[in-house]
């Protein structure tokens, strides 16, 4: 069986909403411009940090190292006393996670959000409990797209790095996969400011129903770097 390793916000979860409400709370608290929701929105995916130093950017603002870290502190407690206030599971998400167990396949995170925000929002969400692994940008020192956090993740689920698929919604999610010689599905509504299919993933879905019959379609998954491969699009 596989280890079928997935991206958090913007894949399993809606946090949008909450992430953008915390990011205009900590602007509009050091004085700074809000960011309009649609544009805020396709910042999600390389952290907490990564979020506000695009947000400044798109505000056309210095976005140094001492002006992201004003501001990361208290993204962070306001976010962590609000997680899960209106964030929530993609539709079907449950039951596709049930059935990938039913079959054998180990489930695991591997996200860019800090491990422990991580995994209160689960906990908050009753979800925790289906993941052998939650693994964020700080369990390990490293960050997607480095491959290195998701062969780690992998391994600390018991599974096998050469025996597993990326579920994720970005490019950073795809470059990840890549470096780690593994196929990718990609699902096609979370924080991408492209179409995700243009990223070229080896599946994409718009449903959570649609997963099963996409890791099927993958084929047998080997390992790509002693010179095998699975069927699916083109590396």
């Amino acid at each position: 069986m596989l280890t079928i390793v997935f991206d958090l916000d913007g894949t399993l979860i809606d946090t949008a909403p909450d992430l953008i409400d915390t990011l205009n709370f900590t602007l509009a608290r050091h004085g700074l411009p809000m960011v309009p929701y649609e544009e805020a929105r396709p910042l999600i995916g390389g952290g907490a940090r990564g979020m506000i130093e695009k947000a400044l950017i798109l505000e056309g603002r210095s976005a140094d190292t001492a002006d992201v870290d004003a501001l990361y502190a208290p993204f962070v407690a306001h976010y962590a006393e609000h997680i899960a206030d209106r964030s929530r599971p993609f539709p079907g998400l449950e039951t596709a996670l049930d059935a990938l167990a039913a079959t054998g396949h180990r489930l695991a995170i591997c996200t860019n959000k800090l491990e422990w925000l991580s995994k209160r929002l689960l906990d908050t969400l009753g979800l925790s409990g289906r993941f052998a692994a939650i693994c964020g940008q700080d369990t390990f020192a490293v960050q997607k797209p480095d491959p290195l956090i998701f062969r780690a993740t992998v391994l600390q689920a018991g599974g096998e790095p050469t025996r597993a698929i990326m579920v994720g919604d970005s490019i950073t999610d795809i470059r990840t996969a890549r470096a780690a010689h593994v196929p990718v599905i990609a699902v096609d509504f979370g924080y991408t400011d492209v179409p995700i299919g243009t990223l070229h993933p080896d599946r994409v879905i718009s449903a959570y129903t649609e997963l099963g019959a996409a890791i099927a379609a993958l084929g047998p998954v080997k390992n790509m770097m002693d010179g095998q491969s699975f069927i699916g699009q083109q590396y």
